[in-house]
C-alpha cells in the first residue's frame, strides 16, 4: 500500500474512533442531570457555560411543559426575576462612568420626592415613632441593599408589574425607612427600582429604552425582554413547584406578573426584578462581565466602575457579602432569581455558568441540580 494511502486510512479511522467516542459518551446532561428529572425533582433546565470569548457548554434537559411534552432547549425563555437587578445597576454605571451620576449622591438630588424622607425609630401596634434620618439614602446604599428602603409598597401588591415606574418609586418616597441609612443590609427590590427611575430622569428616556439601546441591543441579547412577544410566549417554560405530596411537581402561574405577558399597556418595566430571557442571551451578558465591562471589541463600563459593581460593598458589620447588585464570594461574584435562576461569573477561573430553571422548591433532591452542573463546569473548564 502507498504511504499516501496509508496515511489517509489513518486519518479515516481516527475520525471515526472520534465520533464512536463522542457517541459512547452520554452528554453532560444525560449522565448527571436526567435522573433528576426521572425522579421528577426537576421538571427541566438549560445550563451554559462561557468563556471569555467562546461558548463552553450548552446543555438541555427534561421539559419546558411536562404536561405537553415540550422539551427544554437552548432557546426556552425564562422569567430570571430578580437577575434583572445586576443588569439594572450596570446600566446604571454607565451614567456614572459618563459623569451624569455619583454612587455617593443622595437619592433625593434626582427625585426630589424623597426629601424629608423619614426613619422609623419605634414601632407597635399603638404606635409609630419617625426621626430624620443621619443622611438621606444614596444611589450605593439603593443598589447594595443598605438604604433602608422596605422591600416593596402596597402598589406592587398583588402584582409587580401594573404600577407605572414613576408612579412605584413615588410610593416608596412616602415610606419611612426600615432602618438608619448605610446601617443594616435589608434586600430591597424597591431599592432597585429607585435607580431604574434615576436612569429614566439621568437620561432623559424611559428606563427600558435605555435598557435595550445600550444594554440588549449591543450584547446581541434579542430574547431578552419585559414584554415577551406573542412568539416568545410559546417558548416561555412553565413554572413547577413541589406538589402537595412534596413528592412530584405542580405546574403553576406566575402570580407576580400580570397577564397577557405581551402587554404593553397594562404592563410595565421593573428594574429590580420583570425580565425574561434565555440562557445563551443572559451568557452574553456574563462574557462582557467577564472581560471586566468589555466584549467584543465594546467597552461598556470602565474598569472602575467594574470594581465598584463586583467588589464587595457591604460592611464588615453585616454578615451578607454584597456588591451593587451583586452577590460577592471569595472568587466569583452573580445572582440568582426568585425561580431558581442563577448566572455566577469567575473571572479567577476564566468562566461564567448560566442555570435556567423555573421552580418556587423542589420535590427530594430537586435543589441539588444546580450544585451538580456547576461542580462539572469548575471541574471540566476551571483548571
Amino acid at each position: 500500500m502507498k504511504p499516501t494511502c496509508i496515511i489517509l486510512s489513518l486519518v479515516v479511522a481516527i475520525a471515526w474512533a472520534a465520533k464512536l467516542a463522542a457517541a459512547a459518551t452520554p452528554a453532560f446532561s444525560a449522565t448527571l442531570l436526567q435522573p433528576f428529572v426521572d425522579r421528577h425533582e426537576l421538571a427541566g433546565a438549560v445550563a451554559v457555560v462561557v468563556g471569555r470569548d467562546k461558548v463552553l457548554s450548552v446543555e438541555s434537559v427534561g421539559f419546558a411543559d411536562i404536561v405537553g411534552r415540550k422539551a427544554m432547549k437552548a432557546d426556552t425563555l425564562f422569567w430570571i426575576a430578580s437577575q434583572t437587578k445586576p443588569m439594572t445597576s450596570t446600566a446604571l454605571m454607565m451614567l456614572v462612568d459618563e459623569g451624569k451620576v455619583a454612587l455617593d449622591d443622595a437619592v433625593e438630588k434626582y427625585l426630589p420626592e424623597f426629601r424629608g424622607q423619614m426613619v422609623t425609630v419605634e414601632k407597635d401596634d399603638a404606635h409609630t415613632l419617625l426621626r430624620k434620618p443621619t443622611h438621606p439614602i444614596t444611589l450605593r446604599e439603593v443598589l447594595d441593599h443598605m438604604s433602608g428602603v422596605p422591600f416593596m409598597s402596597a402598589l406592587e401588591l398583588p402584582t409587580h408589574d401594573t404600577v407605572p415606574l414613576a408612579a412605584l418609586v413615588r410610593s416608596y418616597a412616602i415610606l419611612p425607612l426600615v432602618s438608619e441609612p448605610g446601617t443594616r443590609y435589608l434586600y430591597s427590590s424597591a431599592g432597585i427600582n429607585i435607580a431604574g427611575r434615576v436612569i429614566e430622569v439621568v437620561s432623559g428616556m424611559p428606563y427600558e429604552d435605555f435598557m435595550q439601546q445600550r444594554v440588549f441591543s449591543p450584547l446581541g441579547m434579542k430574547d431578552t425582554t419585559f414584554w415577551p412577544n406573542e412568539r416568545q410566549v410559546k417558548r416561555v417554560a412553565k413554572s413547577y413547584r413541589p406538589d402537595v405530596t412534596k413528592t412530584n411537581l405542580a405546574e403553576f402561574q406566575i402570580t407576580q406578573l400580570a397577564y397577557p405577558l405581551s402587554d404593553r399597556t397594562r404592563r410595565f418595566p421593573i428594574p429590580a426584578g420583570g425580565l425574561f430571557s434565555t440562557a445563551r442571551d443572559t451568557a452574553r451578558f456574563c462574557q462582557m462581565l467577564l472581560n471586566g465591562g468589555e466584549w467584543n471589541s465594546r467597552r461598556y463600563i470602565s474598569e472602575v466602575s467594574f470594581k465598584e459593581l463586583t467588589k464587595r460593598q457591604t460592611p464588615p458589620s453585616v454578615k451578607e457579602s454584597y456588591g451593587l447588585c451583586f452577590a460577592v464570594g471569595l472568587d466569583w461574584f452573580g445572582h440568582g432569581g426568585a425561580q431558581a435562576t442563577s448566572m455566577e461569573i469567575r473571572p479567577s477561573k476564566g468562566l461564567a455558568t448560566i442555570w435556567m430553571v423555573q421552580h418556587t422548591g423542589f420535590p427530594g433532591e430537586g435543589g441539588k441540580a444546580q450544585g451538580v452542573f456547576k461542580n462539572w463546569a469548575l471541574e471540566r473548564f476551571g483548571k
